[in-house]
């Protein structure tokens, strides 16, 4: 997608005009919604060094498009905040600077998010650093637990488990469920909260090299069943089967028995939903071995900026004590794990869960991310919803299989 919308653009038309000697003003582009973290974070930095960070918010759905289009007429930012996920695909286009001299001279380097790095790499080369690192980790609802003879202390640690919980706190009847997830062609979602379940048993949808789907695996049919399972002794919410998304902190209203989270909405769940009482661990696999799913965002530099310098210069900031700190205050897991202990201390103690995923934690490694799995019509996500509500599960398996090769095939 990348290589078509760029193909045409030259190094030439990359080169930006810097401003007048002295202190510089780095233009910088991040997603809507990126939070207090970042905002928060810039402000510090501002209000601290010469050189200026000017953050400019693109919504979502239009920022790889737009950085696109912009880079293709000589008009993109110094600095953008890139899906993690989106890093290799502008990588392969020769559209980021190479940073590897200078990241690997970093003295924390090798304390960096590693599925960060990992994406941020490509051939070899590093071309993205993680700005701001966000894991799936599993809630449970204690006074549901309680309420339905559960140890509300106790973090379920297999799926039968799960299983057998969720059963109990739908038995309290009314509108409480005992799980839920966004199952309606949220492929984001549930590669989020879902893949974690096949990757903590060593099975994987595409292959490391990203060449070959792998999604007809006997851990993903398991990962199937349980779901399947659970949906068909209405332990989960009708509204699941369309939920794209929206309602993906279904959790915050109070009857939701169990879910599987992004490690954000336990600073949301404190600061806006005060009164749940909840519990947070690690996504089991199907065989009881966690995982997770490592997302956020990398830094990237377009290639050819003259602020290069002050661009490092904001970058070392965030991954400085006082950086990592104020966006830790804020709500983003530190990137940093060499000084993660002393970036948490004095918050929210299930903060530490959501770093102790980072370990565990897994990212696909693709060019064409968007077309497999996060288009709402791409293969992954028709493949969960079908295989999950539907009535054929070997047919949904053999299709998306199929179209998910093949979208990788074209893209050689």
């Amino acid at each position: 997608m990348i290589k078509r919308l760029l193909g045409a653009t030259s190094v030439a038309t990359l080169c930006l005009v810097t401003g007048a000697s002295g202190a510089e003003k780095v233009d910088m582009w991040v997603r809507t919604g990126i939070g207090e973290s970042f905002k928060k974070v810039v402000e510090a930095y501002n209000s601290s060094h010469e050189n200026q960070v000017i953050a400019t918010e693109v919504p979502f759905s239009e920022l790889v498009q737009k950085y696109a289009t912009a880079i293709a007429g000589g008009q993109a930012p110094d600095a953008l905040s890139m899906d993690l996920i989106y890093n290799p695909a502008f990588a392969a286009a020769g559209q980021l600077e190479d940073l590897t001299d200078w990241a690997k001279k970093l003295p924390y380097f090798n304390s960096l998010s590693p599925s960060h790095v990992r994406l941020g790499t490509y051939q070899d080369h590093i071309y993205g650093l993680p700005l701001s690192v966000e894991t799936s980790v599993f809630a449970w609802n204690k006074d549901l637990y309680k309420k339905a003879g559960l140890d509300p202390e106790k973090a379920p640690a297999t799926w039968e488990e799960i299983t057998d919980n969720a059963e109990k706190i739908r038995k309290l009847g009314d509108d409480t469920y005992g799980f839920y997830f966004s199952g309606g062609g949220c492929g984001g979602c549930m590669i989020f909260t879902f893949t974690p379940l096949t990757w903590g048993a060593g099975a994987d949808i595409l292959s490391g090299d990203g060449k070959t789907a792998t999604l007809d695996t006997p851990q993903m049919r398991k990962a199937v069943d349980y779901y399947r399972n659970m949906v068909k002794k209405d332990l989960v919410p009708a509204s699941a089967a369309s939920d794209n998304g929206a309602n993906f902190l279904t959790f915050t209203n109070g009857k939701i028995g169990q879910q599987s989270l992004g490690a954000f909405a336990i600073g949301t769940l404190v600061t806006e939903h005060p009164d749940i009482n909840f519990g947070v661990t690690l996504i089991p696999g199907v065989d009881g071995n966690p995982s997770s799913f490592a997302g956020g965002d990398n830094f990237v530099i377009t290639k050819g900026t003259k602020k290069i310098d002050a661009v490092k210069e904001f970058l070392e900031y965030i991954y400085s004590m006082d950086g990592q700190k104020v966006m830790a205050k804020y709500g983003s897991l530190p990137t940093r794990g060499d000084i993660a202990d002393k970036v948490l201390e004095g918050l929210d103690s299930r903060m530490q869960v959501g770093l102790k995923a980072i370990s565990v934690a897994k990212t696909p490694y693709t060019l064409q991310f968007n077309d497999l799995i996060n288009s709402a019509n791409g293969p992954w996500a028709t493949f969960t919803n079908a295989a999950i509500f539907g009535d054929d599960v070997d047919g949904a398996f053999k299709n998306a299989q199929s179209e998910m090769q093949s979208i990788i095939d074209s893209g050689q």
